[in-house]
């Protein structure tokens, strides 16, 4: 796997927004960062009535939303701080409705130049596994003076 950012640079990482980036998205579905190490990272949600279905379980699209960014946030972590991911594929697995607090992890298969493959999984607050992910994702290096990955 490339370097990626380690001691002071991933503390300031956890620190900073969602594991170094703003998105407002996640803070309004109230999707929380846990933990942020190399190639591995793990985030919760606890689930609000505004977040369920007709059946009463957690909607597939916050769950869909939470293997995204695990599985994105653990490939983002074995790369130099700056540089980013993008999602090119995700295939779900959703084995079981959810309610209460879920936690997912993301992790890094295999990391390229330019791929990374990972996978990942959602589990409810008594350790049943709700969904399944493969994703794949694609490198976004930011350049010198760059705003934006793009």
């Amino acid at each position: 796997m490339p370097g990626g950012p380690v001691g002071p640079a991933m503390e300031s990482m956890q620190m900073a927004g969602f594991f170094g980036v703003v998105v407002p998205f996640l803070d309004l579905l109230g999707v929380v960062g846990d933990r942020f190490d190399r190639g591995r990272t793990t985030l919760a949600l606890e689930v609000r009535p505004e977040l369920t279905n007709h059946f009463g379980n957690v909607h597939g699209g916050a769950v869909a939303t939470m293997l995204d960014v695990a599985m994105a946030s653990a490939a983002r972590s074995t790369l130099p701080e700056g540089d980013g991911v993008v999602t090119v594929s995700m295939t779900m697995n959703f084995l079981r409705g959810g309610q209460g607090r879920l936690s997912a992890v993301g992790r890094v298969q295999q990391a390229g130049r330019s791929l990374v493959f990972c996978d990942g999984e959602v589990r409810d607050a008594a350790g049943e596994l709700v969904a399944t992910s493969i994703g794949t994702f694609k490198v976004r290096r930011r350049s010198a003076g760059s705003e934006s990955d793009g």
